[in-house]
């Protein structure tokens, strides 16, 4: 075996042990983690509500559709959009955050996975919508795209579109100012949204994008493939 073969190698073992660590970690959160999503005002979940509400809003459920929701968490889209009718399908890769989604939403098709990686064979399917909450800025931007990419190719229906809620900022400056009165509490390891430079990118690669800012670091995109 050469040296980039060992490189490689130590890449993905390197790659596993932190997705096991994060997976953990989310599994210790779920416990509290409705309680984290709305104790405070600012950084990183100022204005969590609106977001949500934003989310359901601009992806229009109907009774009848099928939305795919990608990281569940412990269910509180998933709420909105069961409400709304349609037949919720939700992926998460903690274990914890789905056994709480599940509580909340018997009626809710739910499954274990890595976003990035395979999917059960039953969500191998397209969805009239795909929504998310707090999620996407887990992955870097190349890891966005790609994702993006595959539910255009792969799992959206003819007309079907995503819409995303996630910290995000409009530009480069507003980030830094956020991220200066968090101080100490800001997460140095996070792929935050600037819309000013993501818009473009999604563009250039034929999609269409519009965003909204919501609050001091909150915003929802709607993403159509082109």
């Amino acid at each position: 075996m050469d040296n980039r073969s060992d490189n490689r190698s130590d890449n993905q073992s390197d790659a596993r042990r932190d997705n096991r660590e994060r997976q953990r970690l989310f599994d210790e959160w779920a416990r509290h983690y409705d309680h984290s999503v709305q104790s405070g005002q600012g950084y990183p979940f100022d204005g969590y509500d609106r977001v949500l509400d934003r989310i359901l809003a601009l992806a229009a459920p109907q009774p009848g559709m099928d939305v795919l929701e990608l990281g569940v968490g412990t269910g509180n889209l998933a709420t909105r959009f069961i409400e709304a009718g349609v037949t919720l399908w939700g992926l998460d890769f903690s274990n914890e955050m789905l056994a709480a989604a599940r509580t909340k939403l018997p009626q809710a098709r739910l499954a274990q996975a890595d976003l990035l990686g395979e999917w059960p064979e039953a969500f191998q399917r397209r969805y009239h919508r795909v929504v998310s909450a707090y999620v996407f800025h887990e992955f870097d931007f190349a890891a966005k795209a790609a994702l993006l990419g595959r539910l255009a190719r792969h799992h959206l229906v003819d007309g079907g579109y995503v819409v995303i809620g996630d910290i995000a900022f409009p530009t480069r400056e507003a980030l830094a100012r956020v991220r200066e009165l968090a101080g100490r509490s800001w997460d140095e390891d996070e792929e935050y949204w600037v819309a000013a430079e993501a818009i473009p990118a999604l563009e250039s690669l034929g999609f269409s994008v519009a965003y909204e800012q919501l609050s001091s670091c909150g915003g929802v995109f709607v993403i159509r493939p082109g």
